[in-house]
C-alpha cells in the first residue's frame, strides 16, 4: 500500500536511468582512462625530468635534452593571436546575424558559418601554405616591418611562415566556432530586454551595447574559450605554416613550433623511450589545459542559459 503523494516505481524507468548513468559514466572513465595511459607512457620523461620538463628551453632529441618551454610558448603565443585576430570578426558577424540580418538572409550565412567549422584542417593547411603564406611574406609582413620595424614584434626576415601565419590560419578556424556560439547566446536574450530600452527611447546600438552585450557577456566569453580550447589543440594546418623550429623569438616573423606540431612531426623519428616518452608528456599537458579552458567554456555558456551547473531547469 502507497502513501498519499508518492509516485509507484516503473521498471522501465528504473532500467532507463540506470542505462543513462551507465553511459554518462562511460564518458568519464573513457577520459580517466585518457589521462591514465598518457601519465603512464610519459612516467619516464616525468620521473627524469620533473617540472623542469616544464621550463627548460632545450629540445634536443640528439643530446636527450627535452624541454617544453619553446613548445608551450609557441601554443600560447599562436593561440592568444588568433583570439586577437577573430574574436572582434566573430562577435561583429554573431550581433549581425542576431539583430540586424533579415531572415530571409540569417539562416543561410549562418549556414555558410557553421560550415568553415567542418572544413577539414589540412585543406586549411594547404590553402595557408600555397594561398596565404605568399601574401603574408610579400605584403603583410613587408607593410608591416617598413612601418613598425622598430618594434621587436615586427623585426627579422619576412619569410611568410612564422608566428604570425599561425595566427591568422587559426582565427580562420576558430571563427566559425566562436560566431556560433555567440550568435545563439544572443537570440537567447529575452526580448524583454530589447522592448525595455527601446521603450526608454534606445536606439539600435544601443540596445545591442547596453542589454544585448552585457546580457550575453559570459556566454561569448565561453565561445571565446571554446575557439582557445580549437586552437590550442590544432595540429596539422599549424604544422603547415608556422615553421617548426623549437625557440622563443620576441617577432611575430620568427618560425616557432607548438605542442601539438612537435607531437605530429616527430613522434614517427622518436627511437628511443625517453624520446618518446616526452612527446607523450607534451600530449598530457596539452590534453590537461584543453580540458579545463572547455570545462570552464561550458560553466560560462550554461550559467547565460540560466540552468544550474549539473542540473535541470524545472
Amino acid at each position: 500500500m502507497k502513501l498519499f503523494g508518492e509516485r509507484p516505481v516503473n521498471a522501465g524507468d528504473a532500467a532507463f536511468r540506470l542505462i543513462a548513468l551507465v553511459f554518462g559514466l562511460m564518458v568519464v572513465g573513457l577520459l580517466l582512462v585518457i589521462i591514465l595511459q598518457l601519465t603512464s607512457g610519459a612516467w619516464i620523461a616525468i620521473t627524469t625530468f620533473g617540472l623542469g620538463f616544464l621550463v627548460e628551453s632545450t629540445w634536443d632529441p640528439v643530446a636527450r635534452e627535452f624541454g617544453a618551454l619553446p613548445l608551450i610558448y609557441g601554443t600560447v603565443v599562436s593561440s592568444l593571436l588568433a583570439l586577437l585576430f577573430a574574436v572582434p570578426v566573430s562577435v561583429g558577424a554573431a550581433v549581425y546575424l542576431s539583430e540586424y540580418a533579415p531572415d530571409w538572409l540569417r539562416t543561410p550565412v549562418s549556414f555558410l558559418v557553421e560550415l568553415l567549422a567542418a572544413i577539414p584542417s589540412i585543406v586549411y593547411g594547404l590553402w595557408g601554405v600555397f594561398v596565404m603564406v605568399p601574401i603574408v611574406r610579400s605584403y603583410i609582413e613587408v607593410w608591416l616591418q617598413e612601418r613598425l620595424g622598430f618594434l621587436p614584434l615586427f623585426q627579422g626576415p619576412p619569410y611568410g611562415l612564422g608566428m604570425l601565419a599561425a595566427g591568422l590560419i587559426l582565427a580562420i578556424m576558430i571563427l566559425p566556432i566562436i560566431t556560433a556560439v555567440s550568435r545563439d547566446v544572443m537570440r537567447a536574450v529575452p526580448d524583454t530586454q530589447r522592448e525595455a530600452m527601446l521603450a526608454l527611447g534606445a536606439t539600435k546600438w544601443e540596445v545591442i551595447s547596453r542589454a544585448v552585450i552585457p546580457y550575453a557577456r559570459s556566454g561569448i566569453v565561453g565561445a571565446t574559450i571554446l575557439g582557445l580550447g580549437r586552437a590550442l589543440g590544432e595540429t596539422m594546418a599549424v604544422t603547415m605554416v608556422i615553421g617548426n623550429r623549437s625557440e622563443i623569438t620576441g617577432s611575430l616573423f620568427g618560425l616557432a613550433q607548438t605542442m601539438a606540431s612537435a607531437i605530429a612531426n616527430e613522434f614517427t623519428e622518436a627511437t628511443y623511450d625517453l624520446y618518446t616518452s616526452s612527446l607523450i608528456e607534451l600530449a598530457l599537458v596539452l590534453l590537461g589545459v584543453t580540458v579545463l579552458l572547455n570545462a570552464i567554456a561550458r560553466l560560462l555558456v550554461w550559467r547565460v542559459g540560466g540552468g544550474p551547473v549539473g542540473g535541470r531547469r524545472e
